[in-house]
């Protein structure tokens, strides 16, 4: 494990401490691969602004092991779109975790896809797609066996954007915080429209309990959410040049969407 701070590069936390040991127990073999990807959200990702100043010094314990402990929620070998990804969490890390699961990262803003792409190239992660567009675009078009999201919107909005980029029957991983059981009851009345009726909140924890990560969970119905067109296939696919995979920036011309800047690395 790297030697390096919380305070300094972000590469890793303090060889020894007990933040080291949870970083090591939940990233296994990736975990050389997550301090790549901690440097380059302190790096580069703070520089341009793709996570904000506060978050430089909180990457591992706040973000990358919060993002880490919900890999045991991911189905094996199945496909799975993070919605708004921002800083590629949780999708990057759930990637590095599940290697033999295919991971596209769905964003909407021209400068955070083009990072994603950079650290997709940089850590070699071939099991990920960048794709850069809206949810609200792209239902019917993307179809996943998971879909996960980190504070990209009031669960009552986020529901049926989620349950448009999941198959029918898929399962969707909200990450929210302390206010989630409370935000459920709010969108009660959205999920019952959408036809969800099995919405709970799940807390997950790293084998210590150290680490805890929140999420709002429900399964999609058996077909579309209104507006949704079927879809061929289970796994997430893109149509059109927004697509991007490997080492090619984004292209396409899709849309900003505002979203708040201080989530899961200030995405």
């Amino acid at each position: 494990m790297s030697a390096t701070t919380e305070t300094g590069d972000g590469a890793g936390p303090e060889s020894g401490t007990a933040l080291a040991a949870e970083a090591a127990a939940i990233f296994g073999v990736a975990l050389p691969q997550a301090e790549r990807y901690a440097a380059l959200l302190t790096g580069a990702g703070a520089e341009r602004g793709i996570i904000g100043p506060a978050e430089a010094g909180r990457i591992w314990d706040r973000h990358l092991l919060n993002c880490g402990v919900i890999a045991r929620l991911i189905p094996a070998a199945c496909s799975v779109v993070d919605l708004g990804s921002g800083a590629g969490l949780p999708g990057m890390v759930l990637a590095m975790l599940r290697p033999e699961c295919q991971v596209t990262l769905l964003e909407p803003m021209a400068r955070r896809a083009s990072f994603l792409q950079e650290c997709v190239a940089e850590l070699g992660l071939t099991n990920v797609e960048v794709v850069r567009g809206r949810a609200e675009e792209l239902a019917g078009k993307l179809s996943a066996d998971v879909v996960t999201a980190r504070a990209v919107a009031p669960l009552e909005k986020l529901a049926a954007l989620a349950a448009g980029l999941a198959r029918p029957g898929g399962r969707v991983l909200a990450m929210k915080g302390a206010g989630a059981t409370a935000e459920l009851a709010r969108a009660r009345p959205v999920l019952a429209r959408l036809g969800i009726g099995d919405a709970r909140v799940v807390t997950v924890a790293s084998a210590s309990g150290a680490i805890t990560a929140t999420l709002v969970t429900f399964t999609t119905t058996s077909s579309r959410s209104v507006g949704s067109p079927p879809t061929a296939g289970r796994r997430a696919q893109a149509h059109g040049p927004e697509a991007v995979r490997g080492g090619r920036g984004p292209d396409g011309s899709g849309r900003r969407q505002s979203r708040p800047n201080s989530r899961r690395g200030g995405g």
